[in-house]
């Protein structure tokens, strides 16, 4: 009899188990998902209960056939893919292809990859979970109803190749709302008056102009401060209140996903992305020695503040330890969750706190330390004593007016002696840097300095705040959001600029077309309440397929009316509100085959095109376009000169007798980058295929011929053909949890191999 087999999601976890499981069971990898809708199409059956196509993902092959050879003729199979909803499913796709008769199936959950926590869960097996395999699955079918039926339209609409997302096209109608609030801001101006005082003891100190009796003083310009001026310089300061008291500061929660995210952004500058790769490896397990492969964080993906009993008390004992008895709570500090978190899962922390980072330190890499270090640190200040603040504040009377001054010091640094947030920093009010005063006391003033200030528009997303507008709007849930960020960026939808989100062109315009069209599912309202629907579905407190019939019904209206009456791009364009130059008739924006241009609504009568740009407010501006390069070369049909153009893969030879010769011809190895010894695969074409850059610095691969071939592909080609099924070359792709290896284009066949099994 074949030994029960334990499948886990990731290869990196199973010597991790199989060091603390022994030699009873054999582990296994799916290498995440192992069957999935199709990729060229919906594949979800409407008229039948939105009834799933699931197939093997291509190139999975291999991975079914170990996991059948590894169960054997096992009676017991453990499925143990990641503790949320994706790992569900894999759990369940899982069982589907290793079912036999007599076969039993158990659902175990590791938290954490630790030699307790994996024993205990496959003591205590579960059974699957229905609930949230069903929620899982209505979120994917979702997303194909909204995916695969609003794309159509936009490549109808506008150009092939976009692509619309039910979370994702939110993000960017937030990203783009923001951008409108900043282009249509005027700033206004107002002023401040910092007072310079002295008492009868050192130090001197400053003030900031406050009220006017009990009115909160706003200044609107330059006159109303210096008759402001007028009437300070005339009057003696004298102290009106003294302030002194001490306050508590607790420490914030253990990190939930959004809150490490946010904070790992600011704080070590990693993206989203890189923050779940990092804990991941975290979670999946490091070497701490030879063969000592262990679970350093609890899981990664949660929305919840919870902790176990155990690990605050051990919390206690390391810091009674480490910084003494003044730092040790009496009893273990737990925290309320938000109304709408799941509670699945405890918060990210450490699996053990004697794992500091000092002493695991030689075996993590620069980044997994920079991450553990903030999550130990989190952690056990969570646990830890009140930060004692003593907070100084002086109100100074001069006249009919209110100043301020404020500062604060450190009495006992509590939790802060391990870690601050930046919730933390914020708080504080300056260092104490007050003179000892009493009510009534005569100041001096040295001067009073008027200062002239603008309000600032809202300021655009960085990742850390957009992932927070997420969270706090309900949009997506803490395992999508890397996903989310890094999805609207290769759509080409937005840019991040210096830290900053900025919509580009495309962005607006196919947000603006999505929510003229479907205002609903485009709401962040609506969106989020269908999160809150999912959330019930995993509770088992709502039926999806109601849930499906409730948002389908809806969507199809909208879908059927946009066919209609979304404008195209192609035909009519958007108005600008601008003047043709040639002929008086509206300028429109349109969809062409290099991209968004502007051109005359007379076409064909007047024939006026531009490219365009948009100022600060967001005005359509026409750019002139730059005079054609002359070279040394003449036409081979005609015998022009040809010239230099730009077009939208770069610059190509053209000649200058168009449109009457139409002949152009590319400028090779002075235009493109390294070539590949590729034919170009389009049919009738000689030319050859080139790495090139796209306009946002992306690197692809085009045929030699362009213009007169815009052959392209994103992977890069390689010169030898697919053993398998013959196609004339393979293409080398990337993942993070293969890494790279060769396939092959052929959507029909399945072929995969690693990088260096061809030599080409």
């Amino acid at each position: 009899m074949t030994k029960p087999l334990v499948v886990v999601e990731s290869p990196a976890k199973v010597r991790t188990i199989k060091k603390y499981l022994g030699d009873d069971y054999n582990v296994s990898a799916t290498v995440g998902h192992i069957k999935d809708l199709p990729a060229k199409e919906m594949g979800i059956d409407i008229e039948d209960n939105f009834k799933p196509q699931y197939r093997s993902i291509p190139g999975k092959g291999k991975v079914i056939t170990q996991l059948k050879k590894a169960a054997g003729d096992a009676e017991d199979i453990y499925l143990a893919p990641d503790p949320d909803r994706e790992g569900e499913a894999i759990a369940w796709h899982a069982a589907d292809v290793l079912k036999k008769k007599g076969r039993r199936f158990h659902r175990v959950l590791f938290h954490e990859l630790t030699p307790r926590a994996i024993k205990a869960a496959i003591a205590a097996p579960e059974a699957l979970h229905r609930s949230k395999y069903e929620a899982q699955q209505a979120r994917r079918i979702l997303d194909r109803l909204v995916g695969y039926q609003i794309s159509p339209l936009l490549w109808k609409k506008i150009k092939r190749g976009l692509s619309a997302g039910r979370v994702q096209s939110v993000a960017v109608r937030i990203i783009c709302d923001r951008e409108r609030e900043i282009q249509v801001f005027e700033p206004v101006e107002y002023w401040s008056i910092t007072a310079h005082l002295e008492g009868e003891t050192p130090p001197p100190f400053l003030a900031k102009l406050a009220k006017k009796g009990e009115e909160k003083v706003v200044i609107p310009d330059g006159a109303a401060a210096n008759d402001i001026l007028r009437h300070l310089e005339t009057q003696t300061p004298t102290v009106d209140k003294v302030v002194r008291k001490t306050t508590k500061r607790n420490p914030q929660p253990p990190f939930t996903t959004s809150k490490l995210q946010q904070e790992s952004i600011r704080r070590l500058r990693f993206s989203a992305k890189k923050t779940m790769s990092v804990a991941q490896q975290l979670y999946e397990g490091v070497d701490l020695g030879p063969g000592e492969p262990v679970g350093l964080i609890t899981y990664m993906r949660t929305d919840s503040t919870r902790i176990a009993q155990e690990a605050a008390q051990e919390a206690a004992d390391l810091i009674q330890e480490q910084f003494g008895n003044d730092y040790v709570l009496e009893k273990p500090r737990f925290f309320k969750n938000k109304n709408k978190a799941q509670d699945a899962h405890e918060a990210i922390r450490p699996t053990s706190v004697w794992q500091t980072p000092e002493k695991i330190s030689p075996h993590l890499s620069q980044d997994q330390l920079a991450l553990y270090t903030l999550i130990w640190q989190r952690f056990v200040a969570s646990q830890m004593q009140p930060a004692l603040i003593n907070n100084h504040s002086i109100d100074i009377r001069i006249g009919d007016y209110i100043f301020k001054a404020s500062g604060s010091t450190v009495k006992f640094p509590g939790f802060m002696a391990l870690y601050r947030s930046d919730e933390d920093n914020k708080e504080d009010g300056g260092p104490d840097t007050l003179p000892d005063l009493t009510e009534g006391a005569r100041l001096k003033a040295d001067r009073y300095d008027p200062k002239q200030h603008f309000t600032q528009p809202p300021p655009r997303f960085s990742e850390a705040t957009l992932v927070k507008e997420l969270e706090e709007n309900g949009i997506g849930r803490p395992s999508t959001y890397a996903s989310i960020l890094s999805t609207i960026r290769e759509k080409g939808y937005v840019e991040l600029l210096k830290g900053s989100f900025r919509p580009t062109e495309l962005g607006f315009i196919v947000t603006d077309l999505i929510v003229k069209s479907f205002p609903d599912i485009m709401g962040v309202d609506f969106t989020a309440r269908m999160e809150d629907d999912l959330d019930r579905v995993e509770a088992a407190e709502e039926d999806y397929l109601k849930v499906l019939d409730r948002f389908y019904k809806s969507f199809k209206k909208e879908l059927d009316a946009a066919d209609e009456s979304m404008l195209s791009m192609k035909r009519e364009g958007l108005p600008t509100g601008l003047d043709c130059p040639q002929c008086g008739r509206p300028l429109h924006i349109k969809m062409g085959k290099n991209g968004l241009f502007l051109a005359c609504s007379g076409y064909p009568d007047c024939d006026f095109t531009r490219d365009y740009t948009r100022n600060e407010k967001g005005a359509v501006e026409p750019v002139e376009p730059p005079e054609d390069e002359a070279v040394d070369k003449t036409c081979e049909k005609c015998g022009s000169p040809m010239v230099v153009k730009r077009g939208r893969y770069g610059t190509f030879l053209a000649c200058s007798a168009y449109p009457d010769c139409k002949f152009t011809q590319s400028l090779g190895q002075e235009g493109a980058g390294q070539r590949t010894g590729v034919r170009c695969p389009a049919e009738g074409c000689d030319g050859e295929l080139v790495e090139r850059k796209s306009k946002r610095g992306k690197i692809f691969y085009g045929c030699s011929r362009f213009p007169d071939c815009d052959f392209a592909l994103w992977d890069k080609p390689v010169d030898a053909p697919c053993p398998q099924c013959g196609v004339p070359f393979l293409v080398e792709k990337t993942t993070k949890k293969r890494g790279t290896f060769l396939t092959c284009r052929n959507p029909d066949c399945d072929y995969s191999a690693e990088a260096d099994a061809i030599n080409p």
